[in-house]
């Protein structure tokens, strides 16, 4: 089972200290330490470039590997004492203390955090003052993302009330988590009871979670790669053809496609593959008159029709 994402964390942490003491670092070497795979790995390294000292993009970890040795170039750089300005203080402070209260964090994450906090409070000395003065209040995804990544780690299942926006509907669900990961928004991959298979939910699409006393016994399946994108259409997924104008030419763009033949003035005939067709009637209802489905005919005919119900819809509010 892929480690929660606090777990993650505390393994990049290792891993700095880890490389500065061994420059050049064989991959291998430092993924068996770890006790990951050489690509989980490599996945590491491509994030700890965009970390640092500096809450303004300064400092950032000069680190890079050839797929055989790892280098850090910067670590003198980076091991120099750290001195935040007063807004990088309060930021850190408020960020803590709203951590520390999330539900669901385990209670040595939460007693360390406060540790943490206290000590940070004494160096910042009259900051402190004033980020008390301040809070942060989390949306629902954060209490969401507490209870899987809970699950995660006590390997437990998970009851959810989760919004469907293809068929407008809320469902009930029981899932096994599986990982926790982040294509733009925070998902939850997760083998689901109810429809007997592999799942993603969106946590911001959680209306409703609860963590069972049953444990999460999700079945052994390969993890996907998420490196190209969180949809990878199949080539057996059923064919769908757009026409956009010049205004919809951003769904060439924003949707993985077989083709994107140019048409006069602009225009561009769009052919994508999805395992929910039905999914793009929200599409065609976006596009307006900067679009619409060509094939299959039931599909744009059942785009046609939701466009007249939402006519009809303002026609009676008139």
């Amino acid at each position: 089972m892929a480690a929660n994402a606090i777990d993650q964390t505390r393994r990049m942490l290792s891993l700095v200290t880890y490389l500065r003491e061994r420059p050049g670092a064989r991959v291998g070497d430092v993924a068996r330490a770890f006790g990951i795979t050489e690509d989980e790995l490599i996945s590491d390294l491509d994030v700890l470039p965009m970390c640092g000292t500096s809450f303004r993009g300064g400092d950032l970890l000069d680190i890079d590997t050839d797929g055989d040795r790892i280098w850090w170039h910067n670590p003198d750089d980076v091991a120099e004492p750290l001195r935040l300005a007063a807004d990088e203080a309060t930021a850190l402070l408020v960020a803590a203390r709203a951590v520390a209260m999330l539900p669901g964090l385990r209670e040595g994450d939460r007693e360390a955090l406060i540790r943490a906090t206290a000590k940070l409070e004494a160096a910042a000395g009259e900051v402190a003052g004033a980020s008390s003065r301040l809070s942060v209040t989390f949306e629902s995804e954060g209490g969401v993302f507490a209870e899987v990544d809970r699950a995660i780690s006590e390997r437990r299942r998970l009851w959810l009330r989760y919004y469907s926006p293809a068929r407008d509907e809320l469902t009930e669900r029981e899932v096994d988590p599986i990982r926790l990961f982040a294509v733009g928004h925070t998902y939850m991959e997760a083998w689901c009871r109810l429809s007997e298979a592999r799942r993603t939910f969106r946590l911001d699409r959680v209306a409703e979670i609860k963590l069972l006393d049953a444990p999460s016994a999700p079945p052994e399946i390969e993890l996907r790669d998420l490196s190209e994108g969180l949809v990878q259409p199949s080539a057996d997924d059923p064919e769908v053809v757009i026409e956009v104008g010049p205004g919809g030419r951003w769904v060439a763009e924003y949707y993985p496609h077989d083709s994107a033949e140019e048409l006069a003035d602009g225009c561009l005939r769009i052919t994508l593959r999805t395992p929910s067709p039905s999914s793009l009637r929200r599409l065609a209802l976006r596009l307006g008159q900067d679009g619409r489905i060509v094939a299959p005919q039931d599909l744009a005919d059942s785009a046609r029709q939701a466009a007249r119900e939402a006519l009809a819809a303002y026609d009676g509010q008139e």
